[in-house]
């Protein structure tokens, strides 16, 4: 047997309801009452990080040397793995040729200062012959013109002197920059053409390392970041350096940016030198500051939308009942268990992490005992 007040509870709300009706006052509606909700506190983010990224050293200059006139090798004075200042004679071709050429310019060229003396003396004689009467004007003229063509010869032949003399300057090859030989492809007795490489020669003294950042850290990289670059194989053996690139295009196979960092000061590049080479690997540390305004808050916090922004649910507890308010915030990194949230929630401020699924704005909501703090 069912209690007798099993079956007249329904009769009566369905009677109060009818009766509210009457009277015009609206019946609270169920989605009106406080919804349960568990949340918690932001709280400032610890987000300091190191972010350590594999890269590439790579030399500052690095060359190809290759003759500027074709011809015979006579000479190679270096071999791989010779260090060599700039201006070094690396290699010598057969000048013999462009020593007569030389010759031959300087020749015509004593033969012309020679031709504008003798115009000069004429001039001088005719000006004096004029004077007297003894040579028409138009002569003198013409004795003048003389010397303009002859002063002309001599400035084509002095051009000469200095074509034939860098064209046998060119007979020699010479280090553009202070390095290393890493590679020599010619011997004594080859003939070597322009544009072919004979020795190649890398810039060990200035060396870099290039890393790829991906994209959502190359915003984080810049000339204050504080960065070391620590060698593969040498005992956790680090040495200062610096952000020197950042190239704003990207592998869009990879979404990755290069960013070159260089090492920082002459006596961290002098120590360096021992264990740099170029090609070989190493790891740059870099030192990451956080936002000063960032906030952390546990994953369950965001809520995100189908345009992929993020909202969380604030709490104002200042109401009674507590009611809720939708707010759009900037998501930074993820960190463990929390998430950096920089912009859009200030520190203190209480927010959702249970029961944020169907809020809406305006919503009230009766907080749980059990507050979370959002871990560190």
């Amino acid at each position: 047997t069912r209690p007798c007040g099993t079956g007249v509870a329904p009769l009566v709300a369905a009677a109060l309801a009818w009766l509210a009706t009457l009277s015009g006052t609206p019946r609270p509606a169920a989605a009106d009452a406080p919804v349960p909700v568990r949340v918690t506190t932001a709280v400032p983010a610890d987000t300091a990080d190191t972010l350590r990224l594999t890269g590439t050293v790579t030399a500052r200059q690095r060359a190809g040397l290759s003759p500027r006139v074709s011809g015979l090798v006579t000479a190679v004075h270096v071999d791989a793995g010779d260090r060599v200042a700039a201006g070094d004679v690396l290699l010598d071709i057969d000048p013999a040729l462009a020593r007569l050429q030389l010759r031959q310019a300087e020749a015509a060229l004593r033969e012309g200062e020679a031709q504008l003396a003798e115009a000069r003396r004429l001039h001088r004689e005719a000006a004096q012959l004029v004077a007297e009467r003894h040579l028409p004007e138009t002569e003198q003229h013409a004795r003048a013109a003389a010397i303009e063509l002859a002063a002309a010869a001599v400035a084509r032949l002095e051009a000469d002197v200095r074509s034939a003399a860098e064209l046998l300057a060119r007979h020699v090859l010479v280090a553009p920059f202070a390095g290393v030989i890493s590679a020599r492809r010619t011997e004594a007795g080859e003939w070597v053409e322009t544009g072919t490489a004979v020795l190649d020669l890398v810039d060990t003294d200035h060396l870099r390392l290039d890393v790829q950042a991906p994209q959502e850290r190359f915003g984080d990289l810049d000339a204050d970041t504080a960065v070391r670059i620590e060698l593969d194989g040498t005992a956790g053996r680090s040495f200062p350096a610096r952000v020197i690139a950042r190239v704003p295009v990207n592998d869009p196979g990879a979404r990755t940016f290069l960013v070159r960092v260089g090492l920082d000061g002459d006596e961290a590049a002098r120590r360096a030198a021992a264990y740099l080479i170029p090609g070989m690997s190493a790891v740059a540390v870099f030192a990451l500051a956080g936002a000063a305004d960032a906030v952390a808050v546990p994953r369950d916090a965001l809520v995100r939308g189908d345009d992929g922004t993020f909202r969380v649910w604030v709490v104002d507890r200042s109401a009674e009942p507590a009611r809720v308010e939708a707010r759009a915030v900037r998501v930074g990194r993820s960190l463990a268990a929390r998430v950096e949230v920089r912009g859009g929630l200030a520190a203190g401020e209480v927010v959702v992490v249970r029961g944020n699924e169907a809020l809406r704005d305006g919503q009230a909501v009766a907080i749980r005992d059990d507050e979370e703090r959002a871990p560190r």
